[in-house]
């Protein structure tokens, strides 16, 4: 990438971008067979930084914007890229529902546990306790564990991985890239900024791979992975998998993307006849 970004040096958000552009040349995608969809944010700004279609939406809303762009051309392979903020907290509600719809989408969140773009506030995923700008006698809330949400819900595809091991992130991308339906990639990420406490070093001395013979559709013992987190441990790789239908799949009226259809003005005017 040649031209500047709006990134603090140091930041991990550019290992996740190198090791997606890795990902997607490995699988032999070209740009317009891939679409870029984010919210806002530091994380937000990655389809400004990568060759091909970018959709910026509002703060929390990428989910709903990726699924009408699914749901009208799911011939298009669909990355979402957002915050832990953008997409834990604004996005919450939205999350939930995209894992229970099961959309052929890969959603990759840049998880910092801290708001980046708005000067270092406690985000869902920050620990209770930890002191912010905005939070200065620490926070009050217990954090969201969104790996342990995700495979509560029976999410297809639930990954945790780290942006200071960029070979295993482009793994997990081309995996999740090869999944049908809903695939979350939690990425731990250093904010040299706003986050003296999750470092680059505090990841380094705490994440471990998942061996091979980890059942990945064992969802009981994925669930005890998931909440491994902190001093003990973090467990990065693929936590579960579960093969089932998709959205697209579960309509059988759909034969087809809608942008393939061939519409006239003479359509529509049927339809307005039957409210004379």
């Amino acid at each position: 990438m040649n031209h500047p970004t709006s990134w603090c040096p140091g930041c991990g958000n550019f290992s996740i971008l190198d090791s997606l552009n890795q990902a997607l040349n490995n699988l032999g995608l070209t740009p317009q067979e891939v679409l870029m969809v984010s919210g806002i944010g530091q994380a937000a700004k990655l389809p400004h930084y990568i060759h091909a279609h970018g959709l910026n939406t509002l703060h929390g809303r990428a989910l709903p914007a990726a699924m009408g762009a699914h749901a009208a051309n799911h011939s298009l392979r669909i990355v979402l890229t957002s915050g832990d903020g953008d997409t834990y907290g604004e996005g919450g509600n939205h999350f939930i529902h995209g894992i229970r719809r099961n959309m052929d989408i890969v959603h990759i969140v840049h998880d910092n546990q801290i708001y980046g773009l708005t000067k270092g506030q406690g985000s869902p995923t920050t620990a209770f306790g930890q002191k912010t700008r905005l939070q200065v006698d620490g926070m009050r809330p217990d954090p969201l564990n969104p790996v342990a949400l995700a495979i509560s819900m029976d999410c297809s595809f639930v990954a945790r991985s780290f942006s200071g091991d960029p070979e295993h992130l482009r793994s997990i991308i081309e995996a999740a890239m090869s999944h049908k339906g809903y695939a979350l990639i939690d990425v731990l990420q250093p904010c040299v900024s706003f986050n003296a406490v999750n470092t680059f070093r505090w990841y380094k001395e705490r994440v471990y791979k998942l061996d091979s013979e980890f059942d990945v559709t064992d969802r009981v013992k994925a669930f005890e992975k998931a909440l491994e987190f902190g001093d003990e441990g973090i467990p990065i790789g693929i936590l579960y998998k579960h093969e089932k239908p998709t959205f697209i799949e579960r309509m059988p009226h759909v034969d087809e993307p809608l942008v393939h259809k061939k519409r006239t003005p003479d359509d529509v005017q049927k339809l307005l006849e039957q409210f004379d």
